[in-house]
């Protein structure tokens, strides 16, 4: 690479392409992929984004932890990333280095990772560094990374990094052990230290005092802290805080908080809203010789909080001991280990920040192990890195400061020690890790067979690691994944596996095929199911049963908690991960020992009110979630309704039996489809939009202003308009106006679309069309009732369809083969956030922002609309790769054979503060009847007689009675009763005589299929003093 030419790489963002609908007063953002970048942008921002986009990082070192590193930073979509290392690939390199392949052995390893990186991400350039490592060639970079260098490296290049204001990162790892430093000079400016969204609390009150209160709208917690800052909008009576600056906030209580003075302002009225305020903090780093002295830790597991202290002795004695003796200690070598304590021990002796005494048994492990290398922890600590190189980069969340060691010796046998030949090379892949866990470690995990659901970016990760750790690479392994899905061009910026020329294929086949190139060893077979019971047959009995266990890189809820009822039933070890952002977690469910995914839940979404959503909207939320309702009243529920009325022959019965109003709603739907708004052109489909937009911002809100005028009171007296009922405004269209001809020209094309009619895109046309057609004049209605509660509102959506109503609009609806006479044919429109061409998001954003201007709501641009509309979960490729990281360390465990809940981690972690927060599994919750405990893990299992044939349901029920002494009350099967005591006696009698299985079918009134050989049946039951108790399910195998 040509250093003087450094300066002149491309930009690292391409120009987007304008979209044909503009937002609302908002400046389009021109300089980021955001199809690609899409998920990323949620975490970060577009800002931060830009300030990466003209970074230059250096990773020296391409090892197992350097392209981690590098992958990360690559994807995120830095300005240039550069690669230097002078070392030629070796065999070892290959435990944890996943872009080397046996026919790279030899080569230079910046060469052979570098068109590898650059596949990642087209818009950063991948260079390659040559020569020596000078201070000229660093002038170039805003961010250094070193990994796996020498002390005296590190100190040379961090002295010159902190003179010269350049950001200076150390990473390195040592088996079960990692090491990270973080230098980003003595003034670093981070803009938004946690990347959480500021709040915002309407106000009721604000006293006029030297310590003035501010009171919150309808006791609604402000959830700040003394350490926030606020600013303030629309304010009325006491202006001159709308748009001040940021104020301490001084908390009074969980509705009320101090300002401070503002005697010298007008006095409060009514109205506004307290906006938490970003403040930037500026952070000071030492310099590696100096924090070396004294150094200030990061702990990453509460734990072992006097682990770090130790360990900065360690590393520093690694150092010393490879420079004496050219070499690290030897894996499992009591010689070498004997030898590196005395080194630790000079070292701490000699050492500005000593540790009281040198703990010799955990010196010892880093002795063992020293050489050892293992992709769980390069992908820990290389992830943590990236995301401190972006950090440097953008100034967007809190710096490591400034050591950050980690260790999870809990992996390891506490008290078996592997013999030092077991853990030599053995001309293997796999050395590196063999190093750490020995050959029969190896075997074992060669051996695994597992099933991963998911090949999205935790799965992608996941197979990644697989691959490198040789899991269920052997002979007898396997590793089954599945996922249904189709590659996106928004997968690319964190599901590593994929390239763009993969866009359209199966996630999990190109996933298999990716990690198969990096490990040909790899026995790995992809599917492409859905999880759930329309599987089973599949995923059934035999395949579960020889499964060793079950990795979830799942992104619903749904699918997570059936994957964990499986486990459940089939005694599996499940690993649960999750991401949201720079927040991780990850869960391990083992059997009989811990309770289940599933034993908890998270407090469910809030959700707006219904009279919030339809007449009283104050966020742009609100705004958001109406528009996302209206394309479903529009473009996806009409079709819907008129393709059953087309070929459900009992379309009619059953909307008859329907609750409540629904009736009379969906048949009205109906005839509106078919007979009042049928188009028969484009034309008239642009008529439809306009009066459209005329019935939602003009005449809605006019009907609205008419119960409800601007200066109405309530009963006692409040202006009604008050607190957080914002008083609307109408809107009346202008087809200049750019939202307002977005509206049109998306609803109109989206319409047509629904009815099959081809529409004229063009702008100029639909606007010409538009502003010839007249709307009639709104004439306010009496006698309407607009609901001010959501109790009224559900109250009225319970009542009962009049059957005259209903019967008047059914006189109007032509029948069936008068419609398809008529060659009626429509479609309903599913809605697809990613498509930038299928004006979804168009209408969306246009509908949305116009109402937030009926009711002075500041509107958002598309990316934040389709942030709120499209339910995005921001993803960024660190916090994953970390997350998964973590999982197969727990991985290492099972395949240990532990079983003490102890030596386990559930681990939640936020990159942002950053923050590690590690616990024990919780156990298993036990419940008891006489003197049997039990948990979710426990059942009865019951099969057929010796002679096989089935037991009758009487059979079963005197088994309980006289072998568990219980009595059973009621017997299920699935949503199905077989038997309760209040049934008819002569049904009883009647079943009591059948097989247990034909009394299922019976209740169930369906067959249970061919593939299933067990029923779960549950039971309600008492014991022998009448108490009633609650018992495990019962497994009964009857085939």
């Amino acid at each position: 690479m040509s250093l003087e030419n450094h300066h002149l790489s491309p930009p690292a963002k391409k120009r987007r392409v304008e979209n044909h609908v503009q937002e609302i007063e908002m400046e389009p953002v021109e300089d980021i992929d955001e199809g690609l970048y899409s998920r990323q942008l949620y975490v970060l921002g577009h800002e931060a984004m830009r300030k990466m986009g003209v970074s230059n990082v250096l990773i020296a070192g391409l090892k197992g932890l350097g392209v981690e590193v590098a992958k990360n930073v690559v994807l995120a979509g830095v300005k240039s990333v550069t690669l230097y290392d002078p070392d030629s690939v070796e065999l070892k390199h290959l435990s944890s280095q996943y872009f080397f392949t046996q026919e790279d052995i030899g080569k230079n390893c910046a060469e052979v990772s570098q068109p590898r990186l650059a596949e990642l991400n087209s818009y950063v350039p991948v260079e390659i560094l040559s020569g020596p490592l000078s201070n000229d060639k660093i002038n170039n970079f805003q961010v250094v990374v070193l990994t796996d260098s020498s002390l005296s490296q590190q100190l040379s290049v961090g002295e010159y990094c902190h003179a010269n204001n350049i950001k200076f990162i150390v990473c390195d790892t040592k088996g079960l052990f990692g090491q990270i430093f973080c230098d980003f000079g003595e003034s670093f400016v981070v803009s938004d230290v946690d990347g959480e969204q500021p709040t915002s609390v309407l106000v009721s009150a604000i006293t006029k005092e030297e310590e003035s209160v501010v009171t919150c709208s309808d006791e609604t917690r402000h959830n700040l802290t003394d350490e926030d800052y606020v600013t303030f909008s629309e304010v009325e009576g006491m202006t001159e805080l709308n748009g001040c600056d940021p104020r301490p906030v001084k908390v009074l209580g969980p509705y009320t908080f101090s300002i401070g003075d503002t005697r010298e302002f007008g006095v409060f009225t009514k109205g506004g809203m307290a906006i938490q305020a970003k403040i930037p903090k500026t952070f000071t780093f030492k310099s590696i010789k100096h924090s070396l002295n004294e150094p200030e830790f990061l702990i990453s597991d509460f734990a072992k909080f006097e682990r770090p202290s130790q360990l900065h002795i360690g590393f520093q004695a690694l150092h010393a001991y490879r420079e004496a003796e050219g070499r690290l200690p030897r894996p499992y070598n009591k010689e070498d280990g004997a030898k590196f304590i005395e080194i630790a021990k000079e070292v701490n002796s000699r050492a500005t920040a000593k540790v009281e005494e040198i703990d010799e048994r955990l010196m010892l492990k880093l002795s063992y192990i020293s050489s050892g290398d293992c992709s769980p922890i390069q992908a820990v600590i290389g992830s943590i890195t990236a995301q401190e190189v972006m950090k440097a980069c953008s100034g967007k969340f809190a710096p490591l400061s400034q050591w950050f060691y980690f260790d999870s010796l809990e992996c390891l046998h506490e008290d078996e020690e592997i013999h030092p030949d077991m853990a030599s090379p053995q001309g293997s892949r796999y050395d590196g890790q063999t190093a750490i866990f020995g050959a029969d470690f190896q075997k074992k995990l060669e051996s695994q067979k597992y099933f991963v659901v998911g090949a999205g970016a935790i799965g992608c990760e996941i197979l990644k690691n697989f691959a490198m750790m040789g899991f269920g690479a052997g002979p007898n392994g396997c590793v089954f994944v599945t996922d249904m899905d189709i590659i996106e061009k928004s997968n690319l910026n964190r599901q590593f596996l994929f390239r763009s020329w993969d866009i359209q294929k199966s996630k999990s086949t190109t996933a298999a095929n990716a990690v198969k190139k990096m490990n040909p060893a790899m026995n790995i077979e992809p599917h492409q199911n859905r999880v759930g019971p329309e599987s089973e047959e599949l995923y059934n009995d035999t395949f579960f049963e020889n499964l060793d266990g079950v990795c979830n890189a799942l992104d619903n809820v749904d699918a997570r908690l059936y994957m964990d009822r499986r486990c459940v039933y089939y005694r599996k070890p499940l690993l649960e991960s999750g991401t949201l952002g720079t927040k991780g977690n990850i869960q391990v469910v083992l059997p009989y020992l811990t309770e289940s995914y599933g034993s908890s839940q998270d407090p469910p979404e809030k959700t707006i009110p219904i009279c919030t959503l339809h007449n009283f909207p104050n966020a742009i939320e609100h705004t958001l979630q109406w528009a996302r309702e209206k394309f479903e009243e529009l473009f996806t529920q009409p079709p819907e309704i008129v393709q059953q009325y087309l070929n459900d022959s009992k379309f009619m019965s059953r909307t008859r039996k329907m609750a409540g109003n629904e009736p009379f709603l969906t048949l009205k739907s109906l005839k509106n489809a078919v007979v009042d708004s049928c188009p028969q052109s484009f034309d008239e489909c642009i008529k439809w939009a306009r009066n459209l937009y005329q019935e939602y911002y003009h005449n809605q809100i006019a009907q609205l202003l008419h119960v409800f005028p601007h200066d109405h009171t309530t009963t006692t007296g409040q202006p009604f308009w008050s607190g957080p009922k914002r008083c609307p405004r109408t809107i009346p269209f202008d087809p200049n106006e750019t939202t307002h001809l977005d509206f049109v020209v998306s609803a109109s094309v989206l319409f047509a679309e629904t009815y099959c009619i081809e529409p004229n895109k063009d702008r100029d046309y639909i606007k010409s069309v538009v502003e010839k057609i007249q709307v009639a004049e709104f004439k306010p209605k009496s006698g309407i009732t607009i609901h001010t509660s959501d109790a009224e509102a559900q109250a009225a959506a319970n009542v009962s369809s009049d059957d005259d109503e209903v019967e008047a609009v059914l006189q109007h609806i032509p029948s069936v083969e008068q419609l398809r006479m008529k060659g009626l044919k429509m479609v309903a429109l599913e809605f697809e956030k990613d498509d930038d061409t299928n004006y979804h998001m168009d209408f969306i954003v246009a509908c949305s922002n116009l109402r937030a201007g009926n009711y002075n709501i500041p509107p958002a641009d598309r990316h934040k609309s389709k942030g709120i509309a499209g339910k995005i979960i921001p993803a960024i490729a660190t916090t994953t790769s970390l997350v998964v990281g973590l999982v197969c360390l727990e991985l290492y465990k099972l395949v240990n054979g532990k079983k003490n809940i102890e030596a386990y981690k559930n681990g939640f972690i936020n990159l942002a503060l950053p923050f590690f927060g590690f616990s024990e599994p919780m156990p298993a919750p036990k419940k008891k009847y006489y003197d049997t405990e039990w948990t979710i893990w426990d059942r009865f299992e019951i099969g057929r007689h010796d002679n096989g044939s089935e037991l009758t349901l009487g059979e079963f029920m005197d088994h309980f009675k006289n072998k568990e002494r219980l009595d059973i009350s009621m017997l299920s099967y699935d949503v199905a009763i077989l038997y309760s005591f209040f049934m008819q006696p002569a049904k009883v009698e009647d079943r009591k005589k059948m097989p247990l299985s034909e009394v299922a079918k019976v209740a169930s009134k369906k067959d249970i299929l061919p593939h299933v050989k067990n029923l779960v049946l549950e039971i309600c039951c008492s014991d022998t003093e009448g108490e009633d108790v609650e018992v495990p399910y019962i497994k009964y195998n009857f085939r």
